[in-house]
């Protein structure tokens, strides 16, 4: 508490403390400043506070009781101190006399908060803190808080509170505090407006307020800038062009922790939150906290700091959250973020989600990016990307023309927590180096609904997990190398393209892979399939081993960038084409394919075709041309006893039996039997079809995501 700070108020006598014990920490904050040289001879071993507005020093003891003052002209007064041992009534605004058990001379009447000590340090229940003197003159030390909670403290926050052996609460938010006293009392209780040692920032009309400074804070107006490793509270509501939290802290230091409760910042101009360099930033919402950033939509800005390396840069935020370096979010609070300029959240290295918050992202362009990884676990993240990709992780290295992987970076992977794109512009989720998706931390829910592709990377796509529902303008999910299903549940409409495509390899081992809707529903160079549930519907051709739609596999076997020069690329591919152009083999798994009408094929490869295992069932609805429900430009081999197509023409290749059949019964033979969901003249099979009159002699069964079910042994 600065001198000239405590002159700002008018009194006559100040008590330090209530008849509420102050705890040791305000006992600190209460001599903090105020001495001035040569005034604490006059208090002996007391705490002196000097007045230099009547040049009056007051002296109090260890426990904040005024003892006495001295004033200019040397004169000593005693105070009139109300009886500690008595209780401060609850504050009953009827109480209009004084309470018998206080005397009368020590106590004065607050039409709110009732019989008072005088004296007293007394906070209020709308979060101001006064006292009276012994006339019975109210001082008002700070002011009414808004939205000051009614209890001493927070709730407990599970996992976003680290454990404290301290009995010192926690300050809720909007707790009374006062930039002009240095005094932060907490609404209803007497205690330090700091969680432990960290600083706490609160915002309001003027702009931020600091109490319980570290050292590494400088506020200017709405600026608030750290230079160090720690823990910051920030509360409060603020508008303008200097609305910014700005992070300069070494990066030898620990993490910087922002920690939200109840914090909504609109800068006007630039980025609410912005991250020069750190360590690691720590985005925490709070427990039962909504916190609103916003970024102006155009900048008027530039920013020049020395980084660590001793190099001057120069920089123009690029999103609402904007972060040179590492950044992760966590807490159980609700985290809202528009990107009125650009980008929501955008980190040049590294993004993670860790927290079970509620993250709402509205953006111009891209909802998320992080340039080298997108890591997310945890949280409920809602994503409207309007020009761009819902999620993006962009590095890579650039060496003349030749574009190549960076090590560890252009990843996003999703191992938990929900994840719905409401709308992007562009692509869903986007990946230089791989996407991939698991449920090692918990089963994630994806849903995206794009313009573009719904999940890409122009590299590898593995989807190993989650329950992912894509809507999309363009391909479903798309690599310009290889894709690999490995389990989840992955829902896909893509009417304007291909469900799957890949340029290079699609491999399916697990999962359920369910194409509602496509032109083509399975597209690659090589397509195996080896197990897995699918269930396919293309307007051309069920699946397709060759070039498409996209004229993505058209010329070459792994597209039109420079990972062509990379058969097979990340992850092991299938090597050079040989003289063919497409391969597919199936040797595990239960498969339904569907096609539309016209010169359309079930399951066509531009080169061998090869089914040796699994469970197929194929409905062509061929009305013209050649192919059918199965065709290939090379060797076909079709041996699996658990094999059905259903056309209104023979079939290019394997045994098609002239067997009229419709929607009213089962056929197959004694190792399979499928009702089929249109009619026609020719079932293709590896032995002779017929009528199934009892689907009770199968021992296995599936249902496939459309409602189908078949029956085989």
């Amino acid at each position: 508490m600065g001198i000239s700070a405590f002159a700002s108020l008018s009194f006559g006598l100040m008590g330090g403390c209530s008849d509420s014990s102050v705890d040791a920490n305000t006992a600190e904050v209460l001599g903090q400043g105020g001495i001035e040289a040569g005034t604490q001879s006059l208090c002996g071993d007391l705490i002196s506070l000097f007045d230099e507005t009547s040049n009056t020093t007051y002296c109090f003891d260890a426990n904040n009781q005024l003892q006495y003052f001295v004033d200019a002209a040397g004169n000593t007064t005693n105070a009139t101190i109300g009886d500690a041992t008595q209780t401060t009534p609850s504050g009953d605004p009827s109480i209009e006399n004084p309470s018998p058990d206080i005397p009368a001379t020590n106590v004065c009447v607050d039409p709110v908060d009732g019989t008072v000590a005088i004296n007293t340090v007394i906070s209020s229940a709308d979060g101001s803190t006064y006292m009276y003197d012994a006339n019975c003159n109210k001082i008002i030390l700070t002011q009414p808080t808004a939205g000051t909670p009614s209890t001493d403290t927070n709730p407990i926050e599970g996992t976003d509170t680290p454990a404290s052996s301290t009995s010192v609460a926690e300050n809720p938010v909007g707790a009374a505090s006062s930039s002009s006293t240095g005094i932060a009392v907490s609404s209803g209780s007497y205690e330090s407006a700091s969680n432990g040692n960290s600083p706490t920032i609160t915002y309001a009309t003027s702009g931020a307020t600091l109490t319980n400074d570290n050292g590494c804070v400088t506020v200017n107006g709405g600026e608030v800038e750290i230079t160090c490793a720690g823990e910051y509270e920030f509360s409060g509501s603020y508008k303008g062009a200097d609305a910014q939290i700005r992070v300069n802290s070494p990066k030898a230091d620990s993490g910087v922790y922002l920690n939200l409760r109840g914090l909504t910042l609109e800068n006007t101009a630039d980025a609410p939150i912005y991250v020069q360099q750190a360590s690691k930033t720590f985005v925490v919402a709070k427990s039962e906290t909504v916190n609103t950033l916003s970024d102006g939509s155009t900048r008027t800005k530039a920013h020049t700091y020395v980084n660590n390396s001793g190099v001057t840069k120069t920089d123009t935020t690029n999103a609402a959250i904007y972060s040179k370096d590492d950044m992760t979010f966590k807490g159980t609070g609700t985290l809202n973020v528009t990107g009125n300029y650009n980008n929501g959240i955008q980190s040049s290295n590294d993004l993670r989600f860790r927290g079970e918050t509620i993250i709402n992202v509205t953006a111009k362009n891209n909802g998320i990016k992080g340039k080298g990884l997108v890591d997310v676990e945890k949280g409920n993240i809602t994503i409207t990307a309007t020009s761009g990709d819902g999620i993006k992780s962009d590095e890579c290295t650039v060496n003349g023309s030749d574009t190549t992987i960076t090590e560890g970076k252009g990843i996003v992977s999703i191992k938990g927590g929900s994840i719905n794109i409401i709308k992007a512009g562009d692509d869903g989720i986007q990946a230089f180096n791989y996407v991939m998706i698991s449920d090692s931390v918990s089963v994630p829910s994806i849903k995206v609904n794009s313009t573009g592709k719904g999940i890409v990377s122009e590299n590898h796509v593995y989807i190993n997990g989650g329950e992912n529902t894509i809507t999309s303008g363009d391909d479903g999910v798309h690599s310009n190398l290889n894709i690999d299903f490995n389990g989840g549940f992955t829902t896909i409409t893509a009417k304007g393209n291909d469900g799957v495509h890949a340029d290079s390899t699609l491999r399916i081992t697990n999962g359920t892979v369910y194409v509602k809707d496509s032109y083509e529903g399975l597209e690659a160079w090589y397509i195996t399939i080896s197990g897995g549930v699918t269930d396919v519907y293309g307007s051309d051709d069920g699946w397709n081993a060759a070039g498409g739609n996209d004229g993505s596999g058209n010329s070459t076997q792994t597209g039109g960038n420079n990972w062509g020069n990379r058969p097979g690329g990340f992850g092991g591919g299938m090597g050079g084409m040989g003289s063919s152009s497409g391969h597919l083999t199936v040797t595990g798994g239960v498969h339904y394919v569907k096609t539309g009408s016209g010169d359309t094929d079930g399951i066509d490869s531009n080169g061998e075709l090869t089914i040796s295992g699994g469970v197929v069932v194929v409905e062509c609805q061929i009305s013209g041309g050649m192919g059918g429900s199965f065709d290939s430009d090379g060797t076909a081999t079709l041996t699996t006893k658990t094999l059905l197509g259903f056309s209104k023409s023979k079939s290019e290749a394997g045994t098609s039996y002239n067997v009229s059949f419709n929607t009213n019964g089962y056929y197959g033979n004694s190792s399979i039997a499928f009702k089929p969901t249109t009619s026609g003249s020719y079932i293709q099979g590896t032995s002779q079809v017929s009528t199934i009159s009892n689907i009770n002699s199968y021992s296995k069964n599936v249902t496939f995501p459309n409602g189908s079910t078949v029956y085989y042994n």
